[in-house]
């Protein structure tokens, strides 16, 4: 009799730490793919263009994983439901797109939140270009000529975002896609244009002072200049802009 309440006891303890085990799973994966990306140096920055983007320096920055796409409508329905944070740009009745399409109009603080709760982060402004520029100061992240066909931009003519991963030969060498087009991306970084002139050579994570939040990749209405790898763009992020977008990061 023992034996058997014993061996009951065993289950039902065994059976509560599988569900709390995939409640904290469900919490935590990934809201998608996930791409590995080395510890090493790359040259960030460059010497020609407007001021903000100068001067071109070497970065190294630790290990870290990013995402392969930016974060969807359906990723984000989730976290909405799992904390009941209605996202600013959708408390006027404004419905989100096609459930794969990724979701635009959230604000920093908006896209800082669901990256932590999904046991991530923002990438840093460094994190990002390196993704998007790889180790050979590439302009765009599938090379150095502008191809039309292989990010959705302004030349593309579809008046908003297309579902992740519409342009896979568009990847950078990490095959992270969407680095160029679709939604511009927040960083975690604030944003000065003069940081360049002051940030350590490693791992670096933007000014202090809070002016701007920083932006990377240009989104669909962009011209190919403003999808260029190096690009800085910034935004106060009071108000939705559904140009924009976010995917997250997570350090090694």
């Amino acid at each position: 009799m023992s034996g058997a309440i014993n061996i009951k006891t065993w289950l039902s303890a065994a059976y509560l730490a599988f569900v709390l085990f995939g409640l904290v799973a469900c919490r935590s994966t990934p809201t998608s793919e996930m791409v590995e990306v080395p510890a090493g140096w790359f040259v960030m920055g460059s010497n020609t263009g407007r001021q903000s983007n100068r001067l071109a320096h070497r970065v190294y920055l630790d290990a870290f994983a990013i995402g392969r796409t930016e974060v969807t409508n359906r990723a984000f329905q989730k976290y909405v439901k799992a904390t009941s944070r209605t996202p600013l740009v959708w408390q006027d009745g404004r419905q989100p797109g096609a459930p794969n399409e990724p979701v635009a109009g959230i604000l920093w603080r908006e896209a800082r939140a669901y990256c932590v709760w999904a046991g991530m982060r923002l990438p840093s402004e460094a994190e990002w270009e390196k993704t998007a520029r790889w180790t050979d100061e590439r302009l765009y992240p599938w090379g150095n000529a502008w191809v039309p066909t292989l990010a959705n931009s302004h030349d593309s003519g579809k008046d908003g975002p297309v579902p992740v991963g519409s342009y896979p030969d568009g990847a950078s060498p990490y095959s992270v896609l969407d680095m160029a087009g679709n939604l511009a991306e927040w960083v975690a970084d604030y944003f000065d244009p003069a940081y360049y002139t002051v940030s350590p050579e490693q791992n670096p994570s933007g000014p202090t002072r809070v002016l701007d939040h920083g932006l990377r990749g240009g989104s669909w209405d962009s011209p190919p200049e403003q999808a260029i790898t190096y690009f800085r763009d910034s935004s106060h992020s009071a108000t939705p802009n559904l140009r924009v977008g976010f995917r997250c990061a997570i350090s090694r």
